[in-house]
């Protein structure tokens, strides 16, 4: 019942103005919005933190691991389409194959980023996801940006590099991943916009389809990579239960995590998620220096400052930007409006000086007679 009630909410939530009448509902509208978007925080950081402890104390498999979290976010997603939290729309499989199999390649490339680098370096190299979605889009999608956007690609880089350079763990093998799985992101996080306005579907609309598909995807390349049945692998291991504990928790969050992020998105501003956006960064961060002591020099500290001040300008002047863009998207349609409006008045105002003038025809032709 009290699983039913959540749900109810996670469908039906939206935000509520104060009014005189209604003080409380308004008040519990606020502490429900606060408890997800503090939910989704404690997610998003624990996700990380937990794969990293799989790879660091229990040596698990990476790509078993990323097929383990689609099956759970399948199974997931099948539950919420149960519980009617969002509603299946049909799509052609053969336009859903190369979008997941960006998905897979996100999520494996980002898994091993984290197990071959620290917290730190996996967490500041995602940051380059955002000018190379910049790139992606001027060059292929023609679309442009501001120069102030371009601009605030510079601290992002230069933060970038400066951590990663004077990262005293630094490993090339592991940045290499971290590369690649930028890429691959940037390239899935496009397809995911287009796909979205092509077939007007919402995320998890998206992810129903997504998830199944990578996990088959994922599974039928993990014999060329891992170990299956001997030492090491899934079925070669006698896995403890805290270890089995610890895997399922992670794909358990790593399902929770989407639900949180689609009830965000659709219940607050885009303004409330990027902010959160920010202070799971840096909560990150400290959970990864805090927890697995990784070391953090002055001139990476100084990197991941840049970055962090990069992000939150390329943020501020994004948000102006769509603002402004809505508020003349807004003009022009009450604009239209209007001239609809002042059509329809010139049409009636046509309509009775005919009318008119029929009367006046009308009652000359009656005096004549």
């Amino acid at each position: 019942m009290l699983l039913r009630s959540f749900i109810g909410k996670l469908r039906t939530q939206t935000p509520v103005r104060m009014t005189e009448s209604q003080p409380k509902k308004a008040d519990l509208s606020r502490l429900f919005v606060a408890a997800i978007l503090a939910l989704n925080v404690a997610l998003s950081i624990s996700i990380v933190l937990l794969n990293k402890a799989v790879y660091t104390y229990f040596f698990f498999p990476n790509m078993t691991l990323t097929m383990i979290h689609f099956i759970f976010t399948t199974l997931g997603m099948l539950a919420c389409r149960f519980l009617g939290v969002f509603a299946v729309k049909s799509m052609p499989l053969s336009k859903m194959i190369p979008i997941s199999l960006t998905f897979c390649g996100f999520v494996v490339l980002t898994n091993l980023s984290l197990e071959t680098n620290t917290v730190g370096t996996y967490q500041i190299i995602k940051a380059l996801t955002t000018p190379c979605i910049i790139v992606l889009q001027t060059l292929f999608y023609s679309k442009s940006f501001s120069t102030k956007v371009k601009l605030t690609v510079i601290p992002i880089i230069l933060g970038v590099f400066l951590n990663s350079y004077f990262d005293v763990k630094f490993n090339f093998v592991g940045i290499m991943f971290a590369t690649a799985g930028v890429l691959v992101t940037s390239l899935y996080q496009v397809w995911v916009s287009e796909k979205q306005s092509e077939f007007q579907c919402n995320a998890m609309q998206l992810l129903y389809y997504q998830a199944p598909l990578s996990a088959v995807g994922v599974a039928t390349i993990i014999p060329f990579f891992e170990p299956v049945l001997s030492k090491g692998g899934i079925f070669g291991t006698a896995w403890s239960a805290k270890a089995l504990g610890l895997v399922s928790a992670t794909g358990i969050v790593a399902f929770a995590i989407n639900v949180s992020i689609f009830w965000i998105i659709g219940n607050t501003s885009p303004l409330t998620y990027n902010m959160v956006g920010h202070l799971k960064f840096c909560l990150t961060l400290m959970g990864g220096f805090v927890l697995f002591h990784d070391p953090l020099s002055s001139l990476q500290l100084l990197g991941i400052i840049i970055t962090f001040t990069g992000i939150v300008f390329y943020t501020h002047f994004k948000m102006a930007e769509q603002k402004e863009e809505k508020e003349r998207k807004e003009k022009e349609a009450h604009e239209r409006q209007k001239a609809v409006e002042r059509q329809e008045l010139l049409k009636l105002e046509m309509e009775e000086s005919s009318l008119e003038l029929i009367n006046i025809e009308g009652k000359t032709e009656g005096v004549d007679k």
